[in-house]
């Protein structure tokens, strides 16, 4: 969720001996969290995680894991209906956008792309300054009016935000594949928990056999973009890029393309819901409650340096009793992108979760959303219950070759378009006639 660049350039400037300055400050955010009631509870048993007061900006880091699993072409996916594995990935440089940047827009990917949108209603929204409150109050002013989920939480009927089920844990890890996904993945499997994670495309380009092993794993992918910006802040040829690239390089890796997405930071608004409706990608945000709390662990703010990560589990304490107070299960966000993040989730988050009485249940959020995992990729979706919107050249480019990759069919929509709820297919009607 985090800008990865922003991170990264911080953690750079602090060794381990940071961590030692910081002695101090994390011995009375843990006292004042203790006497504030909340339980330091031990990590988990059978874990190398440090405890929660160590567990801070500029920690020493550990060994990273390689990946546990190979795969070759032409193996069996996991999702029913969707096909066999492609070639290996091979990166070339000249194929994609410069990481971590906003892709140009004027390459014929994104010309192809922009084919999408011709005959929906993109509403005429000015994108943000920079995707804050603060520094845009006119347009927090309108958030109302502008759906526009950063300030007010505003959402609409097309976007998923709970699990339906009360008790029902919704799984989700933002901006890898990292260095350390190997390491919750490996405890996932573990615990025999899924998980859905929405994926930075230009992580992607670098980690494809994580990627692989996520998906292999029968974990659910989704789009997070391809460089991680405010997507409210960007024209539409830019959010058309950030989407599309991502999209692609999912598909070159696994084979499926999916259809669902999250922005990052939760930074949407009508503009950006219907631009990414238009491409096939349903919005997954995470959840809030009636007085505006909202279900994040905040676990970015430990690696950015912000808080420590008793201060984090505490953050995550409150979510464990919010739970209690909503009529619905709930969408937890998380982070595989550092080793504070996966630190935290699989030594002390996770673990609370899974021996929390009464239990949880922890599931993928399109499982606990009751889809079908085949829905949840255009190459395997055969949903034809509710054919939501039609795409006006018939079909999807994911490659922006020119070449319609997926075609609608005469009976509904085969291969092609997400199908989920009547509530989320009304909305998406809704928001295109």
């Amino acid at each position: 969720m985090r800008s990865s660049s922003s991170l990264v350039a911080l953690l750079a400037l602090v060794g381990t001996s940071h961590a030692t300055r910081h002695a101090e400050i994390v011995h009375k955010r843990q006292a004042a969290a203790v006497a504030a009631g909340v339980t330091l509870v031990p990590a988990a048993s059978g874990t190398s995680i440090p405890p929660l007061s160590s567990i801070t900006f500029g920690m020493p880091s550990q060994a990273t894991l390689p990946v546990s699993k190979t795969f070759s072409a032409g193996a069996s996916a996991p999702v029913s209906g969707a096909p066999a594995l492609p070639t290996p990935f091979v990166f070339n440089l000249a194929d994609w956008p410069l990481e971590d940047h906003i892709p140009d827009t004027d390459s014929d990917e994104v010309t192809m792309w922009m084919k999408e949108l011709e005959g929906k209603n993109i509403p005429n929204i000015p994108p943000t300054v920079d995707g804050s409150c603060v520094n845009d109050t006119a347009a927090a002013a309108d958030a109302a009016n502008r759906g526009w989920w950063t300030c007010g939480g505003y959402t609409r009927s097309t976007d998923i935000v709970a699990c339906p089920d009360k008790f029902t844990w919704g799984v989700s890890f933002d901006d890898g594949p990292s260095p350390y996904t190997q390491t919750l993945l490996n405890y996932l499997d573990q615990k025999n928990v899924s998980a859905t994670f929405f994926v930075v495309g230009s992580r992607v380009v670098e980690r494809p056999q994580v990627l692989l092993e996520e998906y292999m794993a029968g974990h659910e992918i989704s789009v997070h973009t391809w460089s991680h910006k405010h997507l409210t802040s960007l024209t539409n040829e830019q959010i058309v890029a950030e989407l599309g690239w991502t999209r692609h390089a999912i598909r070159t890796v696994l084979g499926v393309t999916p259809t669902t997405m999250r922005p990052p930071y939760g930074d949407i608004d009508d503009r950006v819901r219907a631009i990414s409706l238009a491409m096939g990608l349903v919005p997954i945000m995470w959840t809030r409650t009636p007085d505006g709390k909202q279900f994040d662990t905040n676990d970015w703010k430990v690696a950015g340096g912000l808080v420590a990560g008793p201060d984090s589990f505490a953050t995550f304490q409150n979510i464990l009793s919010n739970a209690t107070v909503i009529n619905t299960g709930f969408i937890v966000l998380q982070h595989d992108l550092y080793q504070i993040t996966v630190d935290l989730a699989i030594g002390y988050t996770l673990n609370a979760a899974l021996t929390h009485n009464p239990p949880f249940k922890l599931e993928a959020i399109g499982k606990c959303s009751n889809l079908s995992t085949s829905d949840l990729y255009f190459e395997s979706n055969t949903n034809k219950t509710f054919p939501s919107y039609n795409n006006s050249n018939h079909g999807f480019d994911i490659d922006g070759d020119g070449v319609l990759e997926l075609q609608l069919q005469s009976a509904g929509f085969t291969n092609m378009v997400p199908f989920f709820s009547t509530a989320i297919v009304a909305g998406v009607i809704a928001m295109f006639v």
